[in-house]
């Protein structure tokens, strides 16, 4: 009997034996079960298609498809295969019930049986099916609020983010105000970053280390390269003529002053890609391909590659801009700079990258002019 009166279930019956059918038939619907009666297998595939029963009693030998046929079909059905399939059959060697299961049968009854048996059995194999279906809709409804719970995580978390991000920004202009008569400094050369990181990609779309996270980080990390002159003094960062040996000295340590703060903010987020990438541009965004740069004298790949990318875009940006030590130079002029600099200043792949995306170089560069010209 159906656990619920009002909701009965529904057994498909195939056998080719009309006298068996009709006796599960007669049995079975005296039970309270809907039943679906077929004397071949073909009709019963139909059937269950257009509407799949809660469990089905099946024979083996039968004409046309036998019994194995008819499982073998039903369970290559994405939508019919968790039907629980009872085999019915005189054959009772334990080769022909190995095979039964095999197939995909979840018992066998042999023939000729006591009703009894069959009603204890359809009974059992029912309530399995009934607490599978219930497991799969209390699992649906808990991936749903598992769902909905990472959902909101989700949120706090960019919500968060972006309010770090907003922060640090911030705090990236205190030294930028003082250094960049613009205000513009840090938008472009991180324009400039993101576009040159996409280019290098395309241009290595193989074993390399940028992946969209990376296009991502360097985006906002860049933003930090020049943190660490906000401990450079107002003499020497704002000095109209050139610097003395011994001022460049002093300007050359906000690569390290700005990497020792950011590694502050990184041993609280480790495992921070952000930090991470913002503590290379920072230390290394003026080491140089031959080795001539500083701090540290890298040469070559040991420079990171998010610092060779950085070096380019804040010179290009530096050239092309006015400063209280010189006039701003044309693109071509900052371009050729750029060229001579390829193996000794800059990575060639990365003045190669360059000279791909030149002209958005020089419209990024014309449109900052522009708005802050307006301003």
């Amino acid at each position: 009997m159906s656990d619920l009166a009002s909701n009965p279930s529904l057994i498909m019956i195939v056998d080719d034996t009309p006298q068996n059918l009709k006796l599960l038939e007669n049995m079975l619907g005296k039970e309270g079960y809907l039943i679906s009666a077929f004397l071949d297998g073909a009709m019963a595939l139909k059937a269950a298609t257009k509407k799949p029963p809660d469990l089905i009693l099946l024979d083996i030998n039968m004409p046309d498809m036998n019994g194995h046929e008819v499982c073998e079909r039903l369970k290559s059905d994405q939508q019919l295969a968790d039907i629980p399939i009872i085999f019915l059959s005189a054959m009772s060697e334990v080769t022909d019930k190995v095979r039964a299961f095999q197939c995909g049968g979840v018992d066998y009854i042999t023939k000729p049986f006591q009703f009894e048996e069959v009603h204890a059995r359809v009974e059992t194999h029912l309530k399995i099916r009934q607490l599978q279906k219930s497991l799969a809709i209390h699992n649906n409804n808990l991936q749903s609020l598992v769902d909905v719970q990472i959902k909101e995580i989700l949120a706090t978390k960019e919500a968060l983010f972006k309010t770090q991000l907003a922060t640090i920004l911030a705090f990236s202009k205190l030294a930028e105000i003082r250094d960049d008569e613009t205000g513009q400094h840090i938008e472009r050369t991180r324009l400039f970053c993101r576009i040159l990181t996409e280019q290098l990609r395309r241009q290595c779309p193989v074993d390399t280390e940028i992946d969209n996270s990376f296009v991502d980080n360097i985006y906002y990390a860049s933003s930090l390269h020049d943190i660490g002159k906000v401990a450079i003094s107002d003499k020497i960062l704002l000095k109209p003529g050139r610097l003395t040996a011994e001022e460049f000295e002093i300007m050359k340590t906000h690569t390290v002053v700005g990497a020792k703060t950011l590694r502050i903010m990184l041993e609280h987020y480790p495992e921070n890609a952000f930090i991470k990438m913002a503590v290379e541009i920072s230390l290394s965004h003026h080491e140089k391909w031959d080795g001539s740069g500083y701090p540290q004298n890298l040469k070559g790949p040991s420079i990171p590659l998010s610092a060779r990318i950085m070096a380019l875009a804040d010179v290009y940006d530096a050239l092309t801009s006015e400063r209280r030590y010189k006039a701003a130079f044309s693109h071509a002029r900052s371009r050729n700079i750029i060229l001579e600099g390829r193996s000794t200043h800059f990575d060639p792949a990365v003045v190669d990258a360059f000279l791909v995306l030149e002209n958005q170089f020089r419209k990024i560069k014309a449109s900052s002019c522009d708005l802050s010209c307006a301003k």
